[in-house]
């Protein structure tokens, strides 16, 4: 037998294979560059909403602080509103329930004091050695006349 017409007849079909499945691969290679290509963007997607989502949460905390009672009221204060008085309320019939009396102005209070400053110590100012110089002087320092110190009350509880 001839190997010359046997092997011609196969070449098409040999080639045809190799062209499918190269086509196929190349087709996965593609489709598979584009699936990663989307799961990219999902994955800075899901990012970006996490993000978006702490950024709202921290609005509406602010939102929801701003709606406090303590706040409304300060808020109200800073405006130069005052509360009410007694409220005067219509009937059905047209008559007037209750005594109707103006707000009456808040007193002015001052603002709380910021954190205290610290006040200097003065400096100690020399003085002339003499005998009034020598002898210690009663006080809160706790000594006594003698120079001896004081017995001091005990702070801590059952002792």
């Amino acid at each position: 037998m001839p190997a010359g017409p046997s092997s011609a007849a196969r070449t098409p079909f040999v080639l045809l294979v190799v062209v499918l499945l190269g086509g196929g691969l190349i087709t996965l290679l593609l489709l598979n560059s584009a699936l990663n290509e989307g799961s990219f963007e999902l994955s800075e997607l899901k990012k970006r909403t996490t993000e978006l989502t702490d950024e709202q949460q921290a609005l509406q905390h602010d939102v929801d602080a701003s709606f406090e009672p303590d706040a409304l009221a300060r808020r109200a204060r800073e405006l130069g509103m005052v509360p009410g008085g007694s409220p005067a309320f219509l009937g059905p019939d047209g008559k007037v329930r209750g005594v109707p009396s103006k707000a009456a102005p808040a007193p002015v209070v001052a603002p709380p004091p910021s954190t205290p400053t610290p006040t200097p110590t003065p400096t100690p100012t020399p003085t002339p050695a003499g005998p009034a110089a020598t002898t210690p002087a009663p006080g809160p320092t706790g000594s006594t006349p003698s120079g001896t110190p004081a017995a001091q009350p005990s702070t801590s509880p059952g002792r």
